[in-house]
């Protein structure tokens, strides 16, 4: 059996459907459903059984539950959130929850796989290299970002990572994110915009050298994320921290664009002030350094921006379709 953390989220429903594509049923899904419609991403996915996170967390910590049969766990459960401002509930769930869970699968011998995040480059100042020892220079620009630096550290300074693989995400986008609020990719924002009528407006640039809308990211295809989690269970053998982007930085107004040309629509792109909350702690530029990741054999070509918005935006969105 394969243990999906987060397995109702985004990206952890999207697993349980690549591997429920190769004909696995047998997954045990741990997560939180609460009040909103992350119920949806598991309507059409075949799994084992659910359980609730601190039911889980009790077990493994307790001896409960049975470690016997289990293949793997694939970590994607955490408070995802870039403007969480609660540091203790942070470091407590995204954390001490993932030291306790890879102290139990390195007791057991079970392969983990787990989220870290893009997020813990900070400004991106000292580069986007995925090495260890370039980790202890890393400096997070929010919480979020170094509760998932914290563990990183950890498994580094414990010798953890031969033994399991870490994978920077970097700006994830696709479908079953409806219900992630205001942590919804630009695509998804952008297109309920569009469709209602009205403008999605990008920030202004408050940086010299970058022009409005020409603020930069690593925008990844769900699928190609799925097929990088997929590559690293199939290959137990490889291990350590890996980045997870396209390996191309696209600007806002690349990605509009796209939204625009996807929905048939001639491209319209306005401009706002950042919020001065978020001046000193935004990103300007990220790109995933994915050289290590295909030094170790992965080879699959990564989706092309326009052609991962124009499946997204066609294929779900206008069709308020889910993974299945």
């Amino acid at each position: 059996m394969i243990i999906v953390t987060g397995g109702a989220g985004c990206i952890g429903s999207a697993t349980v459907w690549a591997l429920n594509t190769r004909g696995r049923q047998d997954i045990l899904i741990v997560d939180r459903l609460g009040k909103g419609e992350k119920w949806k991403n598991l309507v059409s996915l075949q799994y084992r059984d659910f359980i609730q996170p601190d039911d889980f967390l009790r077990g493994i910590t307790s001896g409960t539950f049975t470690p016997a049969g289990i293949e793997a766990v694939v970590h994607l459960g955490a408070c995802s959130s870039t403007t969480e401002t609660d540091a203790d509930y942070l470091m407590s769930n995204n954390y001490a929850w993932s030291v306790s869970l890879a102290e139990w699968c390195l007791k057991h011998d079970i392969r983990l796989v787990y989220a870290s995040s893009a997020a813990t480059y900070g400004d991106g100042g000292t580069g986007y290299h995925d090495d260890p020892e370039s980790a202890r220079s890393l400096k997070p620009l929010n919480m979020y970002g170094y509760s998932k630096h914290a563990f990183d550290l950890h498994a580094i300074n414990r010798g953890w990572l031969h033994k399991m693989a870490g994978l920077k995400f970097f700006n994830v986008f696709g479908p079953n994110e409806y219900h992630k609020g205001d942590m919804r990719s630009v695509v998804l924002k952008a297109w309920s915009a569009l469709n209602s009528g009205s403008e999605y407006p990008l920030f202004r640039s408050h940086r010299e050298g970058y022009a409005d809308g020409e603020q930069r990211r690593d925008f990844v295809w769900l699928k190609d994320v799925t097929k990088v989690i997929l590559f690293f269970l199939d290959h137990p053998d490889i291990n350590g921290i890996f980045n997870v982007g396209s390996g191309t930085a696209s600007s806002f107004n690349q990605l509009l664009t796209a939204v625009f040309d996807a929905m048939g629509k001639p491209p319209s792109i306005t401009y706002i002030d950042m919020p001065l909350h978020l001046r000193d702690r935004y990103q300007y530029y990220t790109c995933a350094d994915i050289s290590r990741l295909r030094s170790v054999g992965y080879d699959s070509p990564c989706t092309p921006l326009e052609e991962a918005v124009r499946e997204y935006v066609q294929e779900y969105l206008a069709q308020g379709k889910h993974l299945s």
